[in-house]
């Protein structure tokens, strides 16, 4: 019995920290916001005041239901204004109904509700079968029938544009719009970069496709005003720099995280203890209707992975003499090695080997990441590092040399034997290249 309790207090623990979780996020993964409106004041009114937009964003069998007892209940009333002006003439009295009293009435044939019932159908869908009709008796059935005929056309007109403005909304068209399940943080052109891929699975292209990305996290200002949901636009773009881009096929959008970027501070280890949430926005319009469309979807600092890099999936097929995009390797990432501190301890140690020379330099924890691991979760790995005698060296095999640069600066290498030569004049082949750095 304890040991059933103490499962379900787990379970319930458990439920509730999910809970907790979820609603932290502000933008869910297929793009809809987790935002709910509440002591709205007059709220149903001002919904009934734009009742198309509201038929619109409502679930369909509310607009079903709306669409179907706007034709119910629009036959029933002229229903009862045919019955009126029938038993005000005296149509439905039994001598009229037996022919004893040869009087023409308003509306032939009619002998009850039900029959006042089918000539409303008949009249507003302009049906006419031929039974039932309108007489020059009474003018005032002739005006009902021209305003029951343009109510008819109304109604049609409001339901028939609900109908297709909901079925050809371009919320629809994101569907078909993909976003990665994770983004990443590597190295690209020696710079930090935040990345993320979005993709398209349709032929019909997005026209103006551009992207943008806001970073949502609390923040407190100079007055010691708490801002918990403060957002910072990032600078993302298919190079880092302009946001529009050429959606033909999946894109790996950039974000370059130097002096201007929020995320400058950031390392890994503090993107485990970090709270933010990044909000991508992919908008543009749609080929095929001209319609602008926006996707939504998010990354939290545990959907973030330090040190990897999305695969290639596009390969072109000589056979069909065509670009083929692999959509089963649109999430796969690889992993390659990065610095574990953040883009501004790297700066300052760049600036600090350019003032003091390249050939004493002390390296930073950070610049050293742990031995490669198999597991995904890995922040970064380094293929051969070892510590001997005081000194970290690193192997590469040949022919590759290790190349330490600084800016404006001629890159050069240091060999096994300390000798520092110029990268132009070095030609060696089939050697260990070590860098020597005392600790």
């Amino acid at each position: 019995m304890a040991g059933l309790k103490r499962c379900l207090s787990q379970i319930f623990r458990q439920s509730r920290f999910n809970a907790r979780r979820i609603r932290k996020r502000v933008v869910f993964k297929h793009g809809d916001c987790n935002v709910a409106h509440s002591n709205v004041a007059k709220r149903r009114r001002k919904y009934l005041q734009d009742i198309f937009t509201t038929l619109v964003d409502a679930q369909w069998r509310w607009t079903l239901l709306v669409f179907a007892l706007n034709f119910l209940l629009s036959w029933l009333l002229f229903a009862v204004v045919w019955w009126l002006i029938a038993y005000t003439h005296g149509d439905l009295s039994m001598e009229r109904l037996n022919g004893t009293e040869p009087v023409e009435p308003c509306i032939s044939n009619i002998h009850g509700f039900t029959s006042c019932f089918l000539f409303s159908i008949e009249t507003q869908h302009t049906i006419g079968y031929g039974g039932r009709v309108t007489t020059e008796e009474c003018p005032e059935a002739i005006f009902i029938m021209c305003v029951q005929s343009i109510t008819g056309v109304m109604i049609q007109a409001f339901m028939v544009g609900v109908v297709f403005a909901k079925l050809s909304r371009p919320k629809k068209r994101t569907q078909t719009l993909l976003f990665s399940r994770h983004a990443v943080i590597n190295h690209r052109d020696g710079v930090p970069c935040l990345m993320f891929r979005v993709g398209d699975m349709r032929k019909s292209h997005i026209i103006e496709a551009h992207v943008r990305a806001q970073l949502i996290r609390h923040k407190v200002t100079k007055e010691g005003e708490h801002l918990p949901f403060f957002q910072t636009e990032l600078k993302v773009g298919g190079d880092g720099e302009e946001d529009k881009i050429f959606f033909i096929w999946p894109t790996t959008i950039v974000h370059k995280i130097d002096s201007k970027s929020p995320l400058y501070n950031m390392s890994a280890n503090n993107l485990l203890r970090e709270r933010f949430e990044i909000v991508v926005i992919l908008e543009g319009v749609i080929e095929s209707t001209g319609m602008t469309t926006q996707a939504r979807s998010s990354y939290l600092p545990s959907e973030i992975l330090w040190g990897h890099r999305f695969q290639s999936l596009i390969t072109f097929k000589k056979d069909t003499g065509e670009y083929e995009v692999d959509y089963a390797l649109f999430n796969n990432t690889i992993e390659v090695d990065t610095p574990l501190c953040s883009a501004r301890e790297l700066d300052e140690r760049r600036a600090m080997y350019s003032n003091e020379g390249l050939g004493q330099c002390r390296p930073a924890p950070c610049m050293f990441p742990s031995a490669r691991s198999h597991s995904s979760e890995t922040l970064s790995s380094l293929d051969s590092l070892s510590i001997d005698d005081g000194h970290i060296e690193m192997k590469v095999p040949s022919p590759i040399p290790v190349m330490i640069t600084a800016p404006e600066e001629t890159p050069i290498i240091t060999l096994n034997n300390g000798t520092v030569k110029n990268l132009e004049n070095h030609k060696e082949e089939s050697e260990d290249v070590a860098v020597n750095c005392p600790v």
